[in-house]
Parts: C-alpha cells; sequence; structure tokens
C-alpha cells in the first residue's frame, strides 16, 4: 500500500514532498485536506497531526510531519539514489543548512505574509513584512553564490524545499530582478528539471488565489 500524504497542492511545503516524490519515482496516495473547512482539526487529523499541519505522510501506520522531515525518511527510505540527501557528514551538513534557512527563515517570513491573506481574509500586504521578506532574499542570494543548485553541484533535498518558496513567494513581494541575479538564475535552471512541472501547478493555484484575494486579478 502506498503513502499516504495528507495535503493541499498549493502549499509550498507539500509541493516540496511532490518534487520528492517524483525525482525519486515513487508515488504517493493524496488525501486533500482543506484547510479553510477546517479539515485539519478534526479529531481524525489531530490523531495523527497534534500540529495540525500539512503536509502529513502516514506509512504504515506511522505518521511523520514537517515537509523536511518527511523528505529525508522518503529518501532514506524509498530512493536508489541517495544523493538526494548524502551520507557524507558535510554534503549532508550543506544541505540541511538550506533546510534549515527555508523552516527557520524563508518559510516563516513569507508565511507572515500569505497566512493573513489565505486564512484570515486580509486584502492589504504590510510593507514592512515585504521588507523582511527581501531581507532573506538578500540571504538567499549571498547563499547561492557559486552554486550551481542550492547545497552544491548536484540536486538535493535542500532544492525541492526551496524551490517552491522562491517560486511561490514572488507573487508578494515585487523586487527588482537585477539585485538577485543568482537567485533569478536559480529558478530558470529549476524550471528545467524534468519534474518541474510538479511545483508548476500547484504555484500556478496558490498565486491565482492570492491575486484574487488581493482583488488583484
Amino acid at each position: 500500500m502506498a503513502p499516504k500524504l495528507y495535503m493541499a497542492e498549493g502549499s509550498a511545503v507539500v509541493r516540496s514532498v511532490l518534487l520528492t516524490e517524483a525525482a525519486i519515482g515513487i508515488s504517493l496516495d493524496y488525501i486533500h485536506v482543506d484547510l479553510e473547512k477546517g479539515q485539519h482539526l478534526t479529531s481524525e487529523f489531530l490523531k495523527l497531526n497534534p500540529l495540525h499541519t500539512i503536509p502529513t505522510l502516514v506509512d504504515d501506520d506511522k505518521a511523520i510531519f514537517e515537509s523536511a522531515a518527511i523528505n529525508i525518511y522518503l529518501v532514506e527510505k524509498y530512493a536508489k539514489d541517495k544523493s538526494f540527501y548524502p551520507s557524507d557528514p558535510y554534503e549532508k551538513a550543506l544541505v540541511n543548512e538550506i533546510l534549515f534557512f527555508c523552516s527557520n527563515k524563508f518559510f516563516p517570513t513569507a508565511a507572515t505574509i500569505i497566512r493573513p491573506i489565505m486564512l484570515m481574509g486580509a486584502t492589504t500586504i504590510n510593507p514592512e513584512d515585504v521588507d523582511r521578506l527581501i531581507e532573506v532574499y538578500g540571504l538567499l542570494e549571498t547563499l547561492l553564490k557559486g552554486r550551481v543548485w542550492a547545497a552544491g553541484d548536484k540536486v538535493t533535498l535542500a532544492d525541492f524545499a526551496l524551490i517552491p518558496l522562491v517560486s511561490g513567494s514572488e507573487v508578494v513581494a515585487e523586487y527588482d530582478r537585477k539585485q538577485f541575479p543568482n537567485i533569478i538564475r536559480y529558478l530558470g535552471k529549476a524550471k528545467s528539471l524534468p519534474y518541474y512541472n510538479r511545483n508548476q501547478k500547484g504555484d500556478e493555484m496558490f498565486k491565482t488565489e492570492v491575486l484574487r484575494r488581493l482583488n488583484r486579478s
């Protein structure tokens, strides 16, 4: 039986799992969770994930949440190519650096803007929140300098975490592309991946919905 993925395709962190799924060549059983209807707050879901977040993976009746943890688990259990999460301590540390940057810095900063729009009915964006997101872009621009991919010369889980955040957050943060050539180069390269479509569909859905709620569509 395929592992079950509780998900909503518009979510950047869900799309990181979809990229991992495609890259390692497995199939997950999708269970769509409607956050606006509170399906993540049901007693049944809370038994799986007391943090009531998506994505949540259930494999062999065991639940795992947090996208980075899910992706590491999928690679270690199912991937034939383990280089997506390398065994070498230093190479693994480079991947972890980006994973932690995404979960501790990039995602929370973007969520400060996006969560009020998607879940609280906000129709405007605080310019100070955008400034903080642009600061994160500046950090990422430095991190990507001299790197082909997020953690070096090979595609890894670091990329699957980063790509959805970079592609999706631009809808709420207008910026001068000339200031961030490494990010623009990186995103262009990401779009050449054979499985980028696993990010693209949900990314487009997300952007369309954000613009609709901001009355900019």
